[in-house]
């Protein structure tokens, strides 16, 4: 399986992350999503899951940064548009990011979904990893990455990993 995201001068565009025009914004947070491009998908697959973190995020506030987690994407959706986390919210399910806990943020509207990058030291490196799935998991709206990470496992067809740099 192979995944790809457009990049711009070899970085995330300014519009999926911290420079994000007011439009894209929500409570000071990106929350258009990028798209993404699924290839040569294994035969049998039933759904997608998308992990997209911050490891660089570590040194900066104690731990690696959940910025989105969906889960049940239909396998015919190999073109995830832009902006696909809020315009497409009743196709799958979405898990919490690092915002849903009341140590970080606790604000409800964006707690869940994608959240863009917002580096604040350096271009940090986010890991984008596409799952295959050979069934729907048994997840709704609001689970965390430890239960996607349990009921995921026998069900991986396979999984396509990509860094995506974003500037500071």
């Amino acid at each position: 399986m192979q995944i790809s995201v457009p990049l711009k001068d070899g970085l995330l565009a300014d519009e999926y992350g911290k420079y994000a025009p007011s439009a894209a914004m929500l409570a000071g947070y990106p929350i258009k999503s990028f798209p993404i491009t699924i290839k040569e998908v294994p035969t049998g697959t039933k759904s997608f899951a998308i992990v997209f973190i911050d490891f660089d995020s570590t040194p900066v506030c104690g731990f690696t940064w959940i910025h989105w987690l969906a889960a049940n994407i239909p396998a015919t959706l190999t073109n995830i548009l832009a902006g696909a986390s809020r315009q497409l919210a009743d196709r799958f399910v979405q898990g919490r990011n690092s915002n849903a806990g009341a140590l970080v943020n606790g604000n409800p509207q964006i707690a869940q979904g994608y959240v863009g990058p917002q580096p604040p030291d350096k271009i940090h490196d986010y890991t984008l990893t596409v799952y295959a799935l050979d069934t729907n998991l048994p997840l709704k709206n609001g689970y965390w990455l430890n239960e996607f990470l349990h009921v995921a496992r026998g069900h991986i067809l396979d999984r396509a990993k990509m860094d995506i740099p974003s500037r500071a």
